[in-house]
């Protein structure tokens, strides 16, 4: 049976196929990888998923980036315990990519020059008062008040990547940076 999307028949192509798609996520917003699955821990051991929007993917350095609030929950965990889990569903390659990474929180003049870049209307996502996830009376009880010094970029150094590729035959294969990114094969 011929396979649709012969780049995941090969431990490479499938790697790079992964990373296409994440670099992909960042330039287009209707691509799949462009809203991920971000999961952390919270301090008290709960866990903890949202989608976010990727805006960095560096294949050669092996890193993606993450814009944030740097009062949301997010940053709370990320203090606590800086592992992350990224997950992307790309419905039709039929390709799940589970991404294991060691987030840096990124702020203030490291910052600077992304923060001048982001367009003013997504700068309102940047420093709403109250702080995200603060209990309030009303639906609408908050403002948006853009703010630089609440602008954070988490920058994830990818440990290893689990994809999936749900074919006519199905394959899963496992790469970590420990390993220069060569690929396993694991049964799916």
């Amino acid at each position: 049976m011929n396979d649709p999307h012969p780049w995941a028949v090969g431990l490479d192509s499938l790697r790079d196929q992964v990373w296409q798609r994440l670099r992909r996520g960042v330039a287009d917003r209707h691509d799949p990888a462009r809203h991920p699955v971000l999961a952390t821990v919270t301090p008290g051991g709960m866990p903890q998923a949202r989608t976010v929007v990727l805006r960095g993917a560096d294949p050669a350095a092996g890193v993606l980036e993450v814009h944030t609030d740097l009062m949301s929950g997010k940053v709370a965990d990320l203090r606590a315990n800086p592992l992350v889990a990224l997950h992307v569903w790309d419905a039709g390659a039929h390709l799940q990519t589970r991404i294991e990474a060691r987030a840096a929180i990124l702020t203030g003049d490291a910052v600077a020059q992304v923060w001048a870049r982001v367009p003013d209307p997504s700068r309102q996502s940047y420093g709403s008062q109250p702080p995200p996830g603060t209990p309030i009376d009303d639906a609408l009880a908050y403002a948006k008040r853009p703010d630089a010094a609440c602008f954070a970029v988490l920058r994830l150094t990818v440990l290893a990547i689990d994809a999936v590729h749900l074919g006519p035959q199905h394959r899963r294969a496992r790469y970590t940076r420990e390993t220069g990114w060569q690929g396993q094969w694991l049964a799916p």
